[in-house]
């Protein structure tokens, strides 16, 4: 029982350490490069376009190297190793730009070092994903290191988004960076030493890249399970980026109360974890997670009308209850599409459809990329040395109105598939 409980605390903790760079670099991207440094939201949105592609082409690529590699110290543990050092600088590097770049000089120095980063995040949390269906088997243990994983996330994004507009305001950009970077890295590689895969042989079927491909392409419910999770990563990664903007423009608020604005949001989700993971061992999954998705969709609303600091914080700390739902559940869906995939093929290949639904999510930047061009076609937000005539109508859209028609979206796909389980051995019953 003690070994059990080390080892969900060790591969749990593990996202608390990939959390906090890929926070820290999509929350405060814009809110540095635009509002900061004067790159305009069209040359963002550019550079949000191009790492979508560029990520969704090297998804499918990493998970299936890291599915064929065979190693004495497993598939996953080499690819966290090597990777987690070259995130932690690339994270240091876009938030230490040089002095003196000129405007497409600082354009391009912000694309290289957003995709490197990205990519990077990509190649950590692919093999952090992958490992997951495998240390564990059954609903109840998923549920239970879900729960703490999802959990130990919210902790981090209190420290990497709630704390850190004070943190900059202290220490600057490029320390900041240094300081949870190297706290990310330390705890990734903490996890990836002390969680220990199933032995694979050499002689264990690889799985091959093209059969692998058709087989997801004809898959209904990866379809349907990914590009609901690009719906709402699309939502989530708005409100993220908008709240930086909403809290100056919108409510005119400082660091201080940015942060317990973040932290009340963030707060809720942790205590709202462990309510959704209870209701998912009480009930049949899917339909949480829809509740969830339903939820978090509704949210958004109230949000919109929120003109103080206060009624902002009430609304949301509902966003935060939604939220957390989803984040419970989605990777219980994930991990049903892993199992069944593994009972009809016989063969193991989590990272690569860990990956390809990475690709799937990746896919949100399409729409964030549309919806950072709209900052300057419908409210003359160009840059933060250019806010335009309605800088604060331009965050609340950003923070609400676009991530609710996503939500609504995602949730309309959600049922465009059962999802029920496919037993993998007489312990499990149909449900």
């Amino acid at each position: 029982m003690k070994s059990d409980k080390l080892k969900t605390f060790n591969y749990s903790v593990g996202m608390f350490g990939t959390s906090i760079p890929i926070n820290l670099l999509k929350t405060f991207a814009f809110a540095y490069y635009v509002d900061t440094l004067g790159v305009t939201t069209a040359q963002w949105a550019s550079i949000m376009l191009i790492y979508t592609f560029i990520d969704a082409a090297d998804n499918l690529i990493y998970g299936f190297l890291s599915d064929r590699t065979r190693t004495k110290w497993g598939r996953r543990r080499p690819w966290l190793v090597i990777g987690t050092p070259l995130l932690v600088l690339s994270l240091i590097l876009f938030y230490s730009t040089p002095a003196g770049l000129d405007a497409n000089a600082l354009y391009i120095y912000a694309m290289l070092f957003y995709i490197l980063a990205g990519t990077l995040d990509s190649v950590i949390n692919a093999n952090y994903g992958a490992l997951f269906p495998e240390l564990f088997t059954t609903d109840a243990t998923r549920a239970k290191a879900n729960a703490l994983r999802q959990a130990f996330q919210l902790v981090a994004m209190i420290i990497s988004i709630a704390l850190t507009p004070m943190v900059v305001d202290a220490l600057g950009w490029s320390t900041t960076a240094i300081v949870y970077g190297l706290l990310g890295g330390a705890v990734i590689l903490y996890m990836a030493l002390t969680s220990h895969e199933k032995p694979v042989t050499e002689e264990e079927k690889k799985p091959q890249l093209w059969d692998s491909v058709k087989t997801l392409l004809t898959n209904k419910k990866f379809w349907v399970a990914g590009i609901t999770n690009a719906f709402y990563s699309a939502g989530m990664s708005l409100v993220m980026a908008g709240l930086p903007i909403y809290a100056k423009y919108t409510l005119g608020i400082g660091s201080g109360q940015q942060s317990l604005l973040f932290g009340g949001v963030l707060l809720v989700a942790i205590g709202s974890v462990a309510v959704w993971a209870n209701w998912v061992k009480k009930y049949e999954l899917v339909k949480i997670w829809r509740f969830a998705i339903g939820a978090l969709a509704l949210a958004y609303i109230p949000l919109y009308f929120a003109n103080s600091f206060y009624v902002a914080l009430a609304c949301a700390m509902l966003v935060g209850f939604g939220f957390a739902g989803v984040i419970t559940t989605m990777d219980l869906i994930h991990s049903r599409i892993m199992d069944e995939d593994q009972a009809k093929h016989n063969v193991r290949r989590e990272g690569i459809i860990s990956n390809a639904l990475g690709f799937m999510n990746r896919l949100n930047g399409l729409f964030t990329s549309a919806a950072y061009a709209l900052l300057g076609v419908l409210f003359g937000y160009i840059s933060g040395e250019v806010p335009g005539p309605q800088p604060g109508t331009a965050a609340r859209f950003l923070l609400t109105v676009f991530p609710l028609v996503m939500m609504v979206f995602s949730l309309c796909f959600s049922f465009l598939s059962d999802f029920k389980r496919i037993p993998l051995d007489a312990r499990e019953e149909e449900e």
